[in-house]
């Protein structure tokens, strides 16, 4: 069920300290947005980027942070939902990023499960894809 307005800006609140936080290379700010459970988990768009846990989170954290000279976001649409302490997020970005000295715009896709605890909505599950460049407008499959 769509979140109300309460709700909603609590949860985007979250999200956005975690962009925030993301795009400043501050590692314990994006974890203080997420729960700390063996189970968190966070998927990316590299073929190796699923990662289970704070332990794993946090190494592809600092890879992503190593990787990168400059890190920004901006939505361009994004829904939440909740029922009772869960909610769930939808949401278009563009990240913006600097990397080997190229600017790179990327629009993504983030998908997120999170769960109020302490009066706070922390992240609990997070999955970011990239839409398949071969794929055109109106077709269900990539060509190639």
């Amino acid at each position: 069920m769509k979140a109300d307005a309460k709700t909603e800006a609590a949860v985007m609140s979250t999200i956005n300290e975690f962009l925030k936080a993301y795009a400043k290379k501050d590692l314990n700010g994006v974890l203080q947005q997420l729960v700390p459970d063996p189970d968190a988990i966070f998927i990316s768009t590299g073929v190796d980027e699923k990662r289970i846990g704070l332990a794993e989170i946090k190494t592809q954290l600092k890879r992503d942070f190593a990787q990168s000279e400059e890190l920004s976001m901006e939505w361009d649409w994004h829904s939440v939902s909740a029922a009772g302490p869960v909610a769930w997020m939808a949401g278009d970005l563009i990240m913006h990023a600097k990397v080997d000295g190229k600017k790179l715009a990327l629009k993504m896709r983030w998908t997120g499960v999170l769960e109020k605890r302490g009066g706070k909505w922390l992240l609990v599950q997070s999955h970011n894809s990239l839409p398949a460049a071969a794929q055109a407008a109106g077709q269900s499959f990539p060509t190639s």
